[in-house]
């Protein structure tokens, strides 16, 4: 036989084959052998394959005979209760049995036995298919099932791929429930269940199908959720470690086919997803639900610890190129067209949640490479990048940066090369980032004007990049919406001028376009957003909303908006056809002048408004007026009303939302997302455009006192802050402030626009201040933390101007609520314990890890002060020493507790280490300052601690507290009289603050409305006896430094100096104020202690300074002090007198002072001595027992010279000094009215000229104080009055030749007349002595006039100091006299007194002799320029006079 093979082989060899050897011919045999092995074992396979498919096994069993055989059925195995009861090794034995008589393996009859259970199960529940989820009742017959399952594994008696092919067999039957289980049970996994079908296409579908049902069914029922995401996330971990692992470090490589399915899997859902996303889905269809838990496996934890951090990364970047690449359809132009509806707001919310899961595993630099690839690589949907890129820049706070790089990088590579891929690239890129808002990215035009407007861009390398860059433009200009267009026009590339053509070809195309679609250039907005891409309306539409922005800017900044004034210059056509129109709307005009009006009236005045159009805009107004038809009124009002009120569901339904998310407040780009939602909302809530991100002033202005809203937008601001309380309050209760996230941050950023910061601002003021105490704990915790962040952006807020009462300047944005806390009342009071402790609290726990020099910079001073000083006040045991040992915490958790203890929260606070650490801080210190400032706000009556608590606590702070600090602490280093200084410059600045704005002549009121100062001020007079009754008191201070002078001259020093009204007025308030706190002190303050050593008179140097230098000319009634201050200085007086060892003398010293110091406290004395003699005489008899002193004895004197010079009876001799008798002689005078004085002035001797002299400057100043003071009791005598008594003494004078003339030449000569006169009378008096010279002109006689020499020089320094009083601008008074004078014969203005002057001037100048111009040379070197015609006429005269003296008599005698 071999022979006869080996032949055929050679056989079959054939001619010229080669033979083959015998080791060649074993080795065919030897294969041809294995081949019908492996045939034989096909076969049996096959065999045992076609019996499985058609063998019964329950029949076969059931024809067993044997009792026990037969009650072992599958019923048994089915039924938990029976199955429980048989063990498992007698079930395994019955199997056995069965096995052995069926001639089968027991594996597989066990396998097709429970496969065949398993069927029986999924079709036992009755319910409507398709289902994937097994019921309550085959769960647990599921569970006993299993339990035999297991045991037959374990004895060996169990095979998984019989298995597995039975299920296969049936795999329509199954429900998806009952494989996930075998798989968890460790049955047979997943992995290994699907690797045993060979048709991978049919188990895809399978999958497909099934995974589908399960993400529908996933939200339908919650008692079955668990488990349904259980089995997705076990099924997804299988197939992303199977479709995306490349070397997992298994033993063995996985097969090509299971990691195909696996991907196949994946691929398919994701497909039906954005299929499903394509169609509009309703929300809770099946669909829908199918989607959103699809969805749900894209996040962190559904992977666990099972799957490598490489494979979820790739499984998420192809997503998300699958995504990006779904269907590109759209082209360029597409996306040119459509792109502003695909912002993150107008996306479907289930695909930014995709995006935002699979942002979660790449970083923002691996996105944006991703992104970059994407495009480089693919055809790419433009709707799923776009709307990828927005959700990138809204969810990713370091995305603005890399997406600004990425465009950088896009522009320099299309410049480069020319590529307009690159170019297409980034303009979309940019302007999709640019819709989300200037918050997470600069605005379109913003990028535009940075990238080509200088020569730095990347067009102005040469002509070709310039080329490319127009030609691009002009490409885009059929697509692009008009605001791309406007911005391109408005915001010009910088092209060289050579080159200028390109850029006139593209502006004439846009242009043209523009027309083409109903836009103008010049018919824009003023507040349009050239970045929001949004539709173009009407001129006449935007024209309203920009009156209405106007508006709001003005009311809020009291200045006319900056883009109305530009427009004005530059944007001509649309503000005066559209703007004007619209603002100048007639309407009934309100009797309170509105901000439309003021703002129409300061545009009239800036010229802003053309005459005639103003003109017709107030006749149409008065013509509604006049009509005024009632219904038209409300027609007007409901339409408006009507325009305005669009609804605020959807921003309350965003905000909902976003409340609902604050169950994790870390995850920011959740709450990043509903926040871009708020913020398109809350931009509709406000109208197309409003918040275009500009804050175009730099102050916010609104009134503290009377803060008003319009209806809508209180309620847009109460929505808005109603949903950051119960935010923080939902976020709170689930994590601490520090772990909470930037949402606050970014909530408050939306709140900051240029149109809603000042609404919220205004809200606030509303709240804090005049609603305080009616807020809940969840409502001040809220503004607390709204307040914080508010504070931490002060860098890009404007500041805010208060209105009245507050000072007139700009706060920063923590400092103008710190403003808003006051003190005044007990609820109030507890108020800012409560807010300040709520924001110290959360600031402190939220910037736990910040540095501490981050802290001192954002915390408020102003606040942290408050807060001390109310806790400080309130609770008595806050006034000791912090225990260092005690371990206090933030007491921010014990706050957000139902029910909040704001007193244990306030005390846990004060005794925190890391606050006790800030208080350190020198900007942090509570001053005593401070604490005066804020203790004058409280009102005693309303104050929650009681009279005596309050004194207790008053000396508590002065005395053990302030007063021994240092004061680098804020202290007074032990000095009295530093706390004294301190406290009357306090008191004087809360007098002149606008907190005390009902000043008068009244105590109370002086020291300020809030009457809380009296206890202040009572502790004042305290220390004020305590520093007088020292025992150094005398001798502590030198005399310059003597309380309270010294606060008086520095702050009189700081103060502007002059004689304009705002000067004056200024320095008159100050002074009042300074007058009324000597009268509340002790009268020794202004007169002294008398020293020990001779002579033993006080020293009153800084009382006689402040009446010479001040009271004298603000203070005072003409020649005299008000009588409160004169008499408190003679109280002084007889205090010091009290005090010395010889009070006469001590009495006779002072007065005499005063005669050389101080002379008007005597004219004082003289004017007021009816009221004050009484109180003298009767205090020194009773003190000193003995006559008055011989000054005092001298005034009384004086004072009965005047009275008899008015009685029919002889005079008596005046007492000395002149000046003394002249000023009582005056002030009997003005006493008694009478309207001539001639038979008394006759009375007077010759010998006493300089009496008459005194009395005819007293007099001059009696003209001049009837005219500025006519209203004083004292003053008897009116202008004319007094203009006839000056005329009767000038008369005297002249009869009697006496000079007068000394008395409008007063000079500053020690000893002389003019030493004295000069500080009897007011400064501005004096100043008005040429209007009194000029007022007697008709009085002079013309023989006195040329006898006298000087008169000439004295009516031409007159006359030129008139000038100069005209000249400077002070002509107010002059005109206000010469106003009231009826003797200036219609001359009622200064122009006609000084005409007259004028003319007679010239007429003198040719009459006078030759001395007559003595050292008029000098005076015309100063002054002539004034007159340059009187100056002429003097030099004329003085030139060509022969002299006279030749042919003159010598003047002998």
């Amino acid at each position: 036989m071999s022979e006869s093979r080996s032949q055929d082989a050679a056989s079959d060899s054939g001619p010229g084959s080669r033979r083959r050897t015998w080791t060649e011919l074993l080795a065919g045999r030897a294969e041809r052998q294995r081949q019908a092995l492996g045939r034989g074992h096909k076969l049996q396979e096959s065999a045992v394959r076609l019996l499985r498919r058609h063998l019964n096994l329950n029949d076969l069993l059931l024809e067993v005979d044997g009792s026990a055989c037969k009650t072992l059925c599958l019923n048994q195995l089915m039924d938990p209760e029976a199955s429980a009861d048989l063990p498992g090794s007698f079930i395994g034995s019955a199997l056995r049995d069965q096995a052995s008589r069926l001639g089968v393996p027991v594996a597989v009859l066990s396998s097709r036995t429970v496969a065949s259970s398993i069927v029986q199960i999924c079709a036992s529940s009755g319910e409507p298919s398709p289902r994937v989820l097994l019921n309550a009742e085959q769960r647990k017959k599921m569970s006993s099932l299993l339990e035999v399952a297991q045991h037959l594994l374990a004895h060996s008696m169990f095979s998984r791929f019989s298995f597995c092919q039975e299920l296969w067999e049936v795999q329509n039957s199954l429900l998806l429930e009952a494989v996930w289980r075998l798989h968890i049970q460790n049955i047979v996994s997943l992995q290994e269940l699907l690797e045993s079908h060979a048709d991978t296409r049919a188990t895809v579908a399978w999958l497909f199908r099934d995974l589908c049902l399960l993400c529908e069914q996933m939200e339908v029922s919650t008692q079955h959720t668990d488990i349904a995401r259980a089995m997705l996330s076990d099924f997804v971990q299988l197939f992303v470690l199977r479709g995306f692992q490349k070397n997992s470090g298994l033993r063995s490589v996985e097969p090509a086919q299971m990691a195909q399915l696996a991907m196949d899997v994946l691929q398919r859902m994701l497909m039906f997803t954005l299929e499903a996303l394509a169609t509009e889905l309703q929300d809770e269809s099946p669909a829908y639900r199918a989607v959103k838990s699809w969805f749900g496996v894209f996040c962190g934890h559904t992977y666990g610890a099972a799957v490598s951090t490489d494979a979820p990364k790739r499984f998420f970047s192809h997503t998300l190129t699958q995504v990006l690449t779904h269907k590109p359809v759209l082209r360029v132009s597409d996306a040119v067209q459509m792109q502003r509806d695909w912002s993150f707001a107008k996306t479907h919310p289930l695909l930014t949640s995709l995006y935002r899961r699979l942002f979660a595993v790449l970083r923002p630099e691996e996105l944006v490479g991703h992104l970059q690839e994407v495009l480089e690589t693919h055809e790419v949907n433009w709707q799923h990048v776009l709307s990828c890129v927005s959700t990138l820049v809204i969810c990713l706070p370091e995305a603005q940066q890399l997406v600004k790089d990425w465009v950088a990088r896009l522009l320099a590579r299309a410049f480069q090369s020319c590529d307009l891929d690159s170019m297409v690239t980034a303009f979309l890129v940019v302007r999709q980032a640019a819709l989300e808002g200037p918050s997470v990215f600069p605005p379109y035009s913003d990028w535009f004007q940075a990238s080509f407007g200088s020569t730095r861009g990347f067009h102005s390398s040469s002509k070709k990049t310039l080329v490319f860059l127009f030609k691009f433009l002009s490409d885009l200009v059929p697509f692009e919406a008009p605001r791309y267009m406007q911005v391109h026009i408005l915001h010009p590339p910088l092209v060289p001028s050579k080159y200028r053509s390109l850029l006139t070809d593209y502006v004439t195309l846009a242009k043209t376009r523009l027309a083409d679609l109903k836009v103008s250039v010049e018919n824009m907005g003023l507040y349009e957003d050239l970045s929001s891409g949004r539709d173009i309306t009407e001129p006449h539409s935007q024209a309203h909303q920009d009156v209405e922005k106007a508006v709001a800017v003005f009311e809020h900044t009291g200045k006319v908006p900056v883009a109305v004034m530009e427009a004005s210059i530059f944007r001509r056509p649309y503000y005066v056809s559209h703007f004007l129109p619209a603002l100048l709307t007639p309407r009934v005009l309100p009797r309170t002048p509105d901000s439309r009006v003021a703002l129409i009236e300061s545009l009239r005045r800036a010229d802003k408004i053309p005459l005639s159009l103003y003109s017709t805009y107030c006749q149409a107004c008065s013509t509604v007026e006049e009509k005024k038809p009632e219904h038209a009124a409300a027609g007007v009002k409901a339409e408006a009303g009507g325009c305005a009120e669009e609804p605020l569901g959807p921003l309350a339904a965003a905000l909902s939302e976003l409340r609902a998310a604050m169950t994790d407040p870390s995850q920011y780009d959740v709450l990043s997302a509903h926040m871009a939602v708020v913020s398109e909302r809350l931009s509709s809530a406000l109208g197309l455009g409003e918040e275009d991100g500009s804050l175009e002033v730099s102050q916010v202005q609104l009134s503290i006192l009377a803060p008003h809203l319009e209806h809508r937008e209180q309620e847009i601001a109460d929505l808005l802050l109603t949903s950051f309380c119960q935010n923080l309050i939902a976020a709170s209760s689930f994590a601490p402030p520090a772990r909470q996230g930037p949402w606050a941050a970014r909530f408050v950023t939306a709140m900051c626009g240029r149109r809603l910061l000042p609404v919220v601002l205004t809200r606030l003021c509303q709240l804090l201040r005049h609603q305080g105490p009616s807020l809940s704990t969840s409502h001040v915790l809220g503004l607390a933390a709204l307040v914080v962040h508010l504070g931490e952006s002060r860098s890009v807020l404007p500041e805010v101007r208060v209105g009245f009462p507050a000072p007139a300047k700009s706060l920063p944005i923590p400092e103008f609520f710190s403003s808003l806390l006051t003190f005044g009342t007990a609820e109030t009071s507890l108020f800012c314990l409560k807010f300040c402790t709520a924001v110290i609290s959360y600031f402190l726990c939220k910037s736990s890890s910040l540095s501490r020099d981050i802290l001192y910079s954002c915390l408020s001073p102003a606040l942290m002060k408050k807060f001390q000083f109310v806790i400080l006040r309130l609770f008595s045991e806050a006034r000791e020493p912090p225990s260092q040992e005690d371990p206090a915490g933030l007491p921010w958790r014990l706050l957000c507790l139902p029910t909040a203890d704001w007193q244990r929260a306030a005390l846990c606070l004060w005794k925190q280490r890391t606050f006790q650490e800030l208080l350190k801080q020198k900007e942090f210190h509570l001053t005593y300052r401070d604490w005066l400032q804020l203790e004058l706000e409280i009102q005693p009556e309303l104050d929650s601690l009681s009279h005596t608590e309050r004194w207790d606590f008053h000396q508590w702070a002065i005395h053990e507290h302030f007063l021994p600090k240092p004061s680098a602490a804020g202290g007074c280093d032990g000095q009295l009289q530093t706390a004294c200084t301190v406290l009357v410059d306090v008191l004087i600045d809360f007098c002149q603050s606008s907190r005390s704005y009902n000043c008068s002549e009244n105590f109370d009121l002086v020291l300020g409305s809030c009457t809380g100062n009296r206890d202040i001020f009572s502790r004042l007079q305290e220390m004020a006896a305590d520093l007088e009754q020292g025992p150094t008191a005398s001798q502590s201070c030198s005399p310059r430094e003597r309380f309270p002078f010294g606060v008086f001259r520095t702050r009189l020093q700081a103060l502007a100096s002059g004689w304009d009204v705002a000067a004056r007025l200024q320095r008159q308030r100050e002074l009042l104020v300074y007058k009324r706190i000597l009268l509340g002190l002790p009268p020794s303050v202004l007169v002294g202690s008398p020293q020990a050593k001779e002579p033993a008179a006080p020293d009153c140097t800084e009382f006689f300074h402040l009446v010479n230098s001040e009271l004298r000319n603000f203070c005072s009634h003409g020649s005299a002090l008000t009588h409160d201050i004169t008499v408190h200085f003679f109280r002084g007086l007889l205090s010091a007198c009290s005090q010395s060892r010889n009070p006469s003398r001590t009495a006779d010293l002072i007065l005499t002072a005063c005669q050389t110091e101080c002379p008007i406290v005597l004219t004082s004395a003289l004017l007021w001595w009816p009221r004050l003699e009484p109180e003298l005489r009767s205090r020194w008899t009773r003190c000193f027992q003995g006559p008055l002193p011989q000054e005092l004895q001298r005034l009384w004197e004086a004072q009965q010279f005047g009275r008899s010079c008015l009685s029919p009876d002889s005079a008596s001799p005046p007492p000395g000094p002149a000046w003394v008798s002249a000023a009582s002689l005056h002030f009997a005078i003005q006493q008694a009215g009478k309207n001539s004085i001639k038979s008394q002035l006759e009375k007077l001797d010759c010998q006493r000229e300089e009496l008459l002299v005194v009395l005819f400057f007293f007099s001059l100043m009696g003209l001049l104080s009837s005219h500025l003071t006519p209203h004083l009791r004292h003053q008897a005598v009116d202008s004319l009055k007094a203009l006839d008594i000056c005329a009767e003494i000038l008369g005297c004078l002249e009869k009697k030749k006496v000079s007068w003339l000394v008395v409008f030449q007063l000079t500053e000569t020690e000893g002389g007349l003019g030493h004295v006169l000069l500080r009897l009378a007011p400064d501005p008096y004096i100043r008005l002595l040429p209007f009194a010279f000029y007022s007697l002109l008709s009085y002079f006689d013309d023989d006195a006039v040329l006898r006298e020499d000087a008169f000439l020089h004295v009516a031409v320094d007159m006359y030129l100091k008139l000038i100069c009083l005209f000249v400077a601008g002070e002509t107010s008074v002059v005109s206000a006299l010469a106003g009231r004078s009826q003797v200036l014969q219609g001359q009622g203005d200064p122009v006609g007194l000084i005409t007259k002057a004028r003319h007679f001037l010239l007429q003198l100048i040719p009459r006078c002799p030759k001395k007559s111009f003595l050292n008029m040379a000098e005076l015309l070197a100063t002054s002539g320029h004034c007159d340059p015609e009187v100056s002429a006429a003097l030099r004329s005269r003085q030139q060509v006079l022969p002299d006279a003296d030749l042919y003159r008599e010598p003047h002998l005698f």
